[in-house]
């Protein structure tokens, strides 16, 4: 089954075609905002929705191109219904549902979380079910017991600034340009931990759920009346890094112990971090278990985790009627079980 897959939830817009019956990937294109939202220090909404519009069928026409099909080649259309931006949201899902009803195919609403979750079965080799997964991104950070799709167990969740976002406030007070959070790992690469001492939020009691807003306060607080040169931005980044990933690091710990699950994947944006797949690393020899990643290009938002996950619930018999689904709030373990 040839799976078209869009994904439009926030400022990148993307389009992927994902072969069920052999297995892999056949094309994927992603076109970034970056440079349009950089101006404004974040993602404007509405400017977002409306490139949305202008690139999105030209990506798709060439990434059908780069997978050397023809539309009518196409079985089934995925498409990102949410979380994410409502009016992004909207535009991924009004094209995709038009082209599948235009093509006399099925079209299935993805969560992009879900997406997100399977982006290492894109990967060889693949992990296998069950699995702890650690989704580490902008605007989620969460431990789920992932022992199927749309078998997920939330262990523990962000309470207020995921990772992600926490990195990406953290360089905007460090004065580090949009996107902020690849900006400071760079930064945090010339400092040394240590000279600033941050806290490592909810360590100090039991579970597994995540709060990071107490840590961006405390750099409000360590930097204030500081001359910010470039050596103590540098240290006060990489000071900042390690104490998330310490963080991430300890509650994986405790959630393998918890689980007892031989099998550790790591997706989303932060998931792309190099000191903290350092340290993923150690913790998996450490507590020999396996870990998986997806490449550093599907850690990010794109549409070929987008087209595998649909592409795997409409294989299971999944459809859905002519309605366009966009939701810009879905709570993941609402999600059903396929097959």
């Amino acid at each position: 089954m040839k799976v078209l897959g869009i994904e439009t939830s926030c400022d990148e817009t993307a389009a992927a075609v994902f072969d069920g019956q052999l297995g892999r990937l056949l094309a994927h294109r992603v076109y970034s905002q970056v440079d349009m939202h950089a101006a404004f220090g974040g993602v404007v909404p509405e400017l977002a929705s409306r490139d949305h519009v202008r690139k999105l069928l030209p990506l798709i026409q060439e990434t059908l191109a780069a997978a050397a099909i023809e539309a009518h080649q196409v079985e089934g259309v995925a498409y990102t219904a949410g979380p994410g931006l409502v009016g992004a949201l909207l535009v991924g899902a009004a094209v995709g549902r038009s082209l599948a009803l235009g093509w006399g195919c099925p079209a299935l609403g993805v969560h992009h979380l879900e997406g997100h979750l399977l982006a290492p079965m894109l990967e060889s080799p693949a992990p296998q079910f069950p699995f702890l997964a650690l989704l580490v991104s902008g605007g989620h950070t969460l431990l789920a017991e992932v022992r199927g799709l749309g078998q997920y167990h939330i262990l523990g969740a962000s309470l207020d600034d995921a990772a992600g976002e926490a990195f990406d406030k953290t360089a905007k007070l460090l004065g580090l340009p949009y996107p902020g959070g690849p900006a400071l790992a760079r930064l945090a690469g010339k400092g040394q931990p240590g000279r600033f001492k941050f806290p490592r939020p909810m360590l100090d009691r039991p579970g597994l759920d995540f709060s990071f807003s107490g840590l961006k306060t405390a750099v409000v607080v360590a930097i204030r009346g500081l001359t910010l040169d470039e050596a103590t931005r540098a240290d006060v980044a990489a000071e900042f890094q390690q104490a998330v990933v310490d963080t991430l690091i300890a509650k994986c710990r405790r959630a393998l112990a918890q689980t007892g699950l031989p099998t550790l994947v790591v997706a989303g944006g932060v998931g792309a971090n190099l000191h903290l797949r350092q340290e993923l690393q150690r913790l998996a020899t450490q507590c020999r278990v396996a870990v998986f990643y997806p490449r550093p290009e599907f850690c990010t938002d794109n549409a070929a985790m987008i087209a595998y996950a649909g592409c795997q619930r409409l294989m299971a018999g999944e459809h859905e009627d002519l309605r366009v689904r966009a939701q810009a709030r879905w709570p993941l373990d609402t999600l059903r079980a396929a097959g």
